[in-house]
C-alpha cells in the first residue's frame, strides 16, 4: 500500500498501513462471520480491503472526498474512544498471558481482571519492560526506538530461554504473492461494514493530512487523499492484506525525521518488502509484547475528559458523545453501528435545534414586532404563528404584526410557502402583517411568495 499509494496521495507525510482503529473495525465486521485467524477469515479481511479501497477510490473521483467531515466531532470522539478501551480490552489478556473463556471483548477482560491467579510472570516481565521502553524511551530522546528496540530484544530473549508462553507462532516467508481470488458471495453482507470504514477510516488519514498541512501553510486535497487511500486498500487486497489507513503516529515520526515527500513511505515500503523473507525470525515473538505496544499506543485515544467537557459547552453534543461511545460499546464488536447510531444522534439533535426556531418579540402600541433567528423552513413557520397567536390572545389592542427577517440567514421555498399562508390567515381576521428587512438568503423566496415591505 505504501509503495502504491505514494505518487497519488496529497500530504507528503502520511504514511499508509494497518492502524488500530481500521483493525478494529475490520475486526467487528468479521465477528461471527468466520473464526478467528482461520483461512476464511483472511479471505474475508481480504475482500473487505478491496471494497474499502473501492468505495474509497469512488469517493475520491467523484470529488466526494469532504463526505468524511460529515462525522461529528462528538461522534468521532465517542466512537474513537470506545473503541479504544474496546482495543485495550481485546489485548489484556494476552498482556499477562491469560486464557479466558468467556466471550465476548468486555467481558473476555473483565474475567481477566477477576482471576489474577491465571497470569504469567514472564507475560507480566515482557509487558512491562514493552510498555517502560516506549514511554520512558521518548522521555530519553523523541526518535528513540521503543518498539524496536522492544521487539529485537524480547525476539533474542524468548529464543535464549525457550519462553514457554504463547508467541506469534510460525511466519511465512517469502514474497508477496498476488491474490486475485475473493468470496464475492459475502460482498452484499459487508457492504455496510466497508461503507463505514471507508468514511470513518478515511476520517483520521484526513485529519491528520490536514492539521499537517495547516501547520506548514500547505495545500491539500480531501479528493486526492481519498484516491490515494482507495489505491492503498487495493493494493492491500490484492497482496493478501486487511483495509488500512494514514496513521498518525508513524506520519508525525517521518515528519520530524525530516520527510519532505510522499516518496519517504514508498521508500520504507521497499525495505518491508524486501525484509518479508526474514519474517521467520521473528516467530519467537512473545504475544504480550504485541498485546503491550497495541495497549501503549491506544490508551492516550480514551479521552473522557473531552467527553465530559462537552456538556460543560452543549448539553445535547455531549448526548451524541457519550450516546456515541456507549453504543459503540454495547455492539462490540459490530463497532460501525456505534457509527451509525452517533450519526442518527448528530441528526437528532440537528433536526431539534432546526425546530426550535429562537424569536425576539416587542410590543409597540399597536403593533407586534417579531424578530426570528436562524433558518426558517416549512417545520419552523408554525412556531412563529404560534408565537403571534399568544401575544395576540394576550394583547387584544394589537392590530399589527412586523415580522423583521434581517435576523433569518435562509428561507427556503416551502418556509415561504407556509409563511404565505399564516400571513393570509392573519389578514382574514384584520391583522396588518409587513415583512421588513429580508436579507439575501431569504430575498429569493420572500419574492416569490409575498413582497417584503
Amino acid at each position: 500500500p505504501l509503495i502504491v499509494a505514494a505518487p497519488l496521495v496529497s500530504s507528503p507525510y502520511l504514511q499508509t498501513g494497518p492502524v488500530a482503529l481500521t483493525g478494529l473495525l475490520t475486526f467487528g465486521a468479521l465477528a461471527g462471520r468466520a473464526p478467528t485467524f482461520s483461512a476464511e477469515y483472511i479471505e474475508l479481511a481480504v475482500l473487505l480491503a478491496l471494497m474499502v479501497g473501492i468505495l474509497r477510490l469512488l469517493l475520491g473521483l467523484a470529488r466526494l472526498g469532504t463526505i468524511a467531515y460529515l462525522l461529528s466531532d462528538p461522534v468521532l470522539g465517542g466512537f474513537t474512544t470506545g473503541a479504544a478501551i474496546l482495543i485495550l480490552a481485546s489485548q489484556l489478556p494476552g498482556a499477562v498471558g491469560a486464557q479466558p473463556t468467556g466471550t465476548g471483548v468486555l467481558k473476555r477482560a473483565v474475567d481477566t481482571v477477576a482471576s489474577p491467579q491465571s497470569w504469567q510472570v514472564g507475560a507480566l516481565l515482557f509487558t512491562g519492560a514493552t510498555a517502560a521502553l516506549m514511554v520512558g524511551g521518548r522521555r530519553i530522546h523523541r526518535f528513540f526506538p521503543g518498539v524496536f528496540v522492544a521487539v529485537m530484544g524480547a525476539i533474542l530473549l524468548s529464543a535464549a530461554v525457550g519462553y514457554g508462553g504463547e508467541t506469534i507462532g510460525e511466519l511465512p516467508g517469502g514474497f508477496i504473492r498476488p491474490h486475485t481470488v475473493f468470496p464475492w458471495n459475502e460482498s452484499i453482507g459487508l457492504l455496510p461494514a466497508a461503507a463505514a470504514i471507508a468514511l470513518v477510516g478515511f476520517a483520521e488519514p484526513a485529519s491528520i493530512a490536514r492539521a499537517f498541512a495547516a501547520q506548514d501553510r500547505q495545500r491539500w486535497d480531501a479528493n486526492k487523499e481519498m484516491v490515494g487511500q482507495g489505491v492503498a486498500n487495493i493494493a492491500s487486497a490484492l497482496s493478501g492484506g486487511l483495509p488500512v489507513g494514514g496513521s498518525f503516529s508513524r506520519s508525525a515520526l517521518g515528519r520530524m525525521a525530516g520527510a519532505k515527500t510522499a516518496w519517504t513511505g514508498a521508500i520504507a515500503g521497499i525495505i518491508v518488502l524486501f525484509a518479508l523473507p526474514l519474517a521467520p525470525l521473528a516467530e519467537p515473538l512473545p504475544r504480550a509484547v504485541l498485546a503491550a505496544i497495541v495497549i501503549t499506543s491506544v490508551v492516550k485515544l480514551i479521552d473522557l475528559r473531552s467527553i465530559a467537557r462537552l456538556f460543560t459547552v452543549s448539553v445535547p453534543q455531549g448526548v451524541v458523545g457519550l450516546g456515541t461511545l456507549g453504543a459503540t460499546l454495547a455492539f462490540a464488536p459490530r463497532v460501525e453501528r456505534g457509527i451509525f447510531v452517533g450519526v442518527a444522534l448528530s441528526i437528532g439533535v440537528h433536526l431539534y435545534r432546526e425546530l426550535n426556531v429562537v424569536a425576539d418579540e416587542q410590543v409597540t402600541g399597536s403593533t407586534l414586532t417579531i424578530s426570528p433567528r436562524g433558518v426558517l423552513w416549512f417545520a419552523t413557520v408554525p412556531r412563529i404563528e404560534a408565537i403571534c397567536r399568544t401575544k395576540l390572545a394576550d394583547d387584544p389592542t394589537i392590530d399589527t404584526i412586523v415580522l423583521d427577517l434581517a435576523g433569518v440567514g435562509r428561507l427556503d421555498y416551502t418556509g415561504a410557502a407556509t409563511l404565505q399562508q399564516s400571513i393570509t390567515t392573519f389578514e382574514a381576521t384584520g391583522i396588518r402583517v409587513k415583512i421588513t428587512n429580508v436579507g439575501p438568503g431569504a430575498k429569493r423566496a420572500a419574492s416569490i411568495h409575498f413582497t417584503p415591505q
